[in-house]
């Protein structure tokens, strides 16, 4: 006799598992990237910097 069939986005039950089929979580969006915040980070840095900097010698 063959196993029922699945449906893709769950897990097939295995034996000797208690653990229930569960879906996947949602991705986060932008707050699961954290290389695009510490890129705005730095960004704010060298802007900051390069102001102190040009008034250095703008003096």
């Amino acid at each position: 006799m063959t196993d029922p069939l699945v449906p893709p986005e769950e897990t097939p039950p295995v034996e000797g598992s208690t653990a229930e089929p569960h879906e996947e979580r949602a991705d986060g969006g932008i707050w699961e990237h954290p290389r695009f915040w510490l890129y705005l980070i730095v960004l704010g840095a060298v802007i900051v910097a390069a102001f102190f900097i040009a008034r250095i010698f703008s003096l």
